[in-house]
């Protein structure tokens, strides 16, 4: 699975209707039709993905919207639910943070206490990570070994184009863009209250 059959899948789940389990259904759906490389081959880039995510500017803007509450995982989870935006609302939040401001579900969330939001709607997509696995273990029959033989594959597959990846990966972060100290439209959206409030 190139880049651009990973990009046309999770843009196909972005706009599909439904709840994220039915989405989810879906897309297992999808990648059960394929051989059980696929799988590996789309968790290797979904994880490259949320990798180049996983920026202090992106996480500012993310604990932004979270109230001042997102953790280490509760961040991951959020780089998972911002590839799950689809490739054109992902490109354009590592490319400005602050371009999260503009997309719908996190405009729904404004004005509200993220106490009132709907596990729909919370920014974060923890269960995207586990399709694939689940899909590589009814395709191989593996049920029963927690996961590791995927993981191993997910690990060889990576070590594969490792050095491709590396370099990649050095560029994206050496273009840093306008991710600088502000967020004025997320501030706007979310601003800051003071504790005790």
């Amino acid at each position: 699975m190139n880049e651009d059959a990973f990009w046309a899948l999770i843009d196909e789940l972005s706009g599909r209707p439904g709840t994220r389990d039915e989405r989810l259904e879906w897309l297992e759906g999808e990648l059960l039709r394929h051989p059980a490389e696929e799988s590996v081959a789309f968790q290797v880039r979904l994880e490259k993905a949320c990798g180049a995510a996983d920026t202090h500017a992106v996480w500012r803007a993310a604990n932004r919207i979270e109230g001042g509450t997102c953790t280490d995982d509760g961040f991951h989870y959020f780089t998972l639910w911002l590839v799950g935006q689809g490739r054109k609302a992902y490109e354009a939040v590592l490319a400005d943070p602050d371009a999260l401001a503009d997309l719908p579900d996190v405009r729904a969330l404004a004005g509200r206490h993220h106490d009132e939001w709907d596990d729909d709607e919370w920014p974060e997509w923890e269960e995207l990570d586990y399709v694939a696995q689940d899909v590589y273990d009814e395709l191989t029959g593996q049920e029963d070994d927690d996961g590791e033989e995927f993981l191993d594959a997910v690990e060889e597959a990576e070590e594969a184009e490792a050095g491709e990846e590396e370099r990649e990966e050095d560029e994206e972060r050496g273009a840093s863009g306008p991710g600088g100290s502000t967020l004025p439209r997320l501030a706007a959206l979310f601003p800051l209250v003071p504790s005790g409030s």
